[in-house]
């Protein structure tokens, strides 16, 4: 049922989660010490320093790598006024991670918790939830959240991690460049061009919980322009342990099919077409309300198959070395069996045109449009109404960097005006400054205005939580409505930034924030009122959505690069939180506040290491420590992950990697409106084969 009570759930949380930065205190040295240990202690004695050539980037190129997802075009990374981190394919190889949101781990800022085998709850600085619907996640410039709940399936955002270039995390608003939903965070996943994946790859292996997965692929040339590659992946992934030790339900496996195509079609004219089909099967441990006398929800599992797949085609054009073009058009289509039982396509079309002006300012300006038709049955414990609706969104958005001294000092204005089906006009501008000391120290600042626009669970979902018998005997029921005149909810966001480079071999880059909230949900009473179907007739006890709380946040993240020397590489990180909240005096809602204040972890702390034993050997481990979720009573646990990987020859290599090693499973975050049952996320192990040839 994940989409649907999720949805809802989310929904509450989602005002909830403003609440994670009580309990600043914890010491930064009382964390990282217990880090620092359990990596260095792991260390064997090493040989001498080898030889040059095992060196493989120098940390001034880390800081000087380009990326696209804070102003829509290219930036130097060490020139941008944003708290952004860059994953790279050389990170995503080291990490072991098998999926996507293991890899935001790494991420200080970014609060990524499994709920179980199949559902994560992802989100940048607080409100943190199933379906943390303040962070916009998107593929190639494709955002992948779904209307219906304003969140991510993170479970089929699931392609080949040996074909992501990089990914670009930015934790803050990117409201003025990306719309509604950019408000606490960024992620923009960017995959390799088919010229960079030529010839075959396998990827295989398995182990206790990740039982067998393969991928296959191919790329290739047709003619002298044009490149492609098709792939297909699968897993198979074994349940969890259930709270109680019985089994937790929540196995699943998936399959699915993929391609890109990039070519020139002339000399200032290239196209990029991809697409990607999958189909599944889940099993989803949640809960659900048998009938209508029924007193509250019971556990059940229920098997949910999903589909699904999207086409996406990206013409840029050069018009000079000073003006350009990109149109990017999309179609994203999925359905889900589960209580919700949902279809829904979208359709999304994005031009924009970079062209600089002078030698001082450099402007980006586009326009957007969506369109998105959905159908869902539902049952009496989750539904929509109506059930079926087709809603729009257009957009348009400016912005102009200004070099007020060159090399030196620059100033970014813009502004995003968005109209949507619930609330209409939304206007989100924001300012960006930076300042260069010299050519190893900068500084940056902005003030931002982002809003999250309702999604159709705001709008028109139906819970039934509970009844009881009445007065006269008559059968009361306990729901949750969905409001029509659910207003955008707010950030005006405040955030400082510092990076620089110590020599060759250190880098450091600290940033932080004091952000703002407004209109934010809460869960209020309303009148109460006779149905009579479905039977028995029934009166219902309402409660709806409101905007009756309002918020504050402030926090510190810190990450660090340091090479020790050319064999060892470590890369420790943390970020410290607070969150305010408070309710209307017109409110009579008193749990949102105390949860969400309460719902994340207000220290979180990291430390990766690299290191090269020989030509062919490495060895690397991560240790993070999340603090504990004070609301949810889950404990403070520090994740131990570690990889041994093996070169044979070129092109082939075998990685063994252990994960969650220093307990044998531990709980790390429970869903407040119990959308999805929680699992406890075990020790694991799997062998890994990779061949290119």
């Amino acid at each position: 049922m994940r989409g649907e009570w999720k949805a809802a759930g989310k929904k509450r949380r989602r005002a909830l989660r403003l609440g994670r930065f009580c309990h600043l205190g914890l010491g930064a040295g009382r964390i990282l010490v217990p880090l620092w240990v359990a990596i260095l202690s792991a260390i064997p004695a090493w040989p001498q320093e080898p030889p040059a050539d095992l060196t493989k980037v120098n940390i001034e190129d880390l800081m000087n790598i380009d990326v696209t997802s804070v102003s829509k075009k290219d930036q130097k990374l060490s020139q941008v006024a944003s708290a952004i981190f860059v994953i790279t394919q050389e990170d995503i190889r080291r990490s072991g991670a098998a999926n996507i949101p293991d890899l935001l781990r790494m991420v200080p800022g970014m609060n990524v918790a499994q709920i179980n085998a199949n559902t994560w709850a992802i989100s940048a600085r607080g409100l943190n939830g199933e379906f943390a619907s303040e962070l916009l996640v998107m593929v190639d410039g494709r955002a992948v959240y779904t209307p219906t709940t304003g969140g991510v399936f993170w479970d089929v955002l699931d392609f080949p991690l040996e074909d992501i270039e990089r990914i670009e995390v930015i934790r803050g608003p990117g409201g003025s460049v990306w719309g509604a939903n950019a408000v606490n965070g960024v992620i923009n996943i960017l995959t390799k061009k088919a010229s960079e994946t030529k010839g075959a790859m396998l990827v295989a292996g398995g182990g206790n919980l990740d039982q067998g997965f393969l991928t296959a692929q191919y790329g290739g040339s047709v003619g002298k322009k044009f490149d492609y590659r098709v792939y297909s992946k699968y897993l198979n992934q074994d349940h969890m342990p259930g709270l109680t030790g019985q089994d937790g339900g929540d196995g699943w496996r998936m399959l699915r099919g993929g391609f890109r195509a990039d070519g020139a079609l002339s000399s200032k004219d290239s196209l990029t077409i991809q697409g990607d089909m999958y189909t599944g099967t889940e099993n989803d441990p949640t809960t659900t309300l048998p009938s209508i006398t029924s007193p509250g929800l019971i556990n059940t599992e229920i098997p949910v198959a999903l589909s699904g797949g999207f086409i996406q085609s990206i013409w840029d054009h050069t018009f000079s070395a000073r003006s350009e073009t990109t149109l990017m058009i999309s179609y994203t289509d999925y359905k889900r069996e589960d209580q919700l039982r949902e279809s829904r396509g979208t359709l999304n079309v994005d031009f924009q045109h970079h062209i600089s002006w002078g030698r001082r300012q450099d402007f980006v300006w586009g326009l957007g449009f969506w369109y998105s038709d959905s159908h869902s049955d539902g049952n009496l414990f989750v539904s929509l109404n109506p059930n079926s609706l087709g809603s729009d969104s257009f957009n348009s958005f400016v912005q102009d960097e200004i070099t007020l001294i060159p090399n030196r000092f620059l100033l970014t204005v813009g502004t995003k005006l968005e109209h949507n089906y619930y609330t209409g006009f939304a206007l989100m501008p924001s300012a960006r400054a930076t300042y260069e000391f010299d050519p190893h120290n900068m500084m940056w600042a902005a003030v931002s205005r982002a809003e999250r626009t309702p999604d159709a669970t705001d709008a028109s979902i139906r819970l039934d939580v509970a009844g009881f018998p009445g007065p006269g005997g008559t059968p009361v029921l306990v729901s949750v409505l969905g409001n029509p005149q659910f207003k955008n909810e707010g950030l005006i966001a405040y955030e400082l930034g510092y990076r620089t480079t110590i020599g060759k071999r250190l880098s450091l880059d600290l940033a932080a924030y004091y952000n703002q909230y407004d209109n934010q949900q809460s869960i209020e009473p309303s009148a109460p009122f006779f149905e009579p179907t479905p039977a028995p007739a029934h009166l219902v006890l309402p409660s709806t959505y409101e905007n009756l709380i309002s918020g504050e946040t402030h926090g510190v993240e810190i990450a660090a690069n340091w090479k020790i020397t050319d064999r060892w590489t470590l890369s420790p990180g943390y970020d410290l939180e607070r969150i305010h909240m408070h309710a209307s005096p017109l409110s009579q809602d008193t749990a949102t506040v105390p949860e969400t204040e309460g719902s994340d972890p207000h220290a979180q702390a990291q430390i990766r290491s690299h290191f090269e034993l020989s030509q062919n050997w490495t060895w690397d481990a991560s240790a993070y420590f999340v603090d504990r979720l004070i609301a949810q009573h889950v404990p403070s646990y520090t994740r131990l992950d570690t990889g041994l990987s093996w070169r044979w020859k070129e092109g082939v290599s075998l990685s063994l990697v252990g994960q969650n090693l220093l307990r044998d499973h531990h709980l790390e975050f429970i869903d407040s409106a119990a959308a999805s049952r929680s699992t406890e996320i075990k020790r694991s192990a799997y062998l890994k084969l990779s061949w290119r040839f």
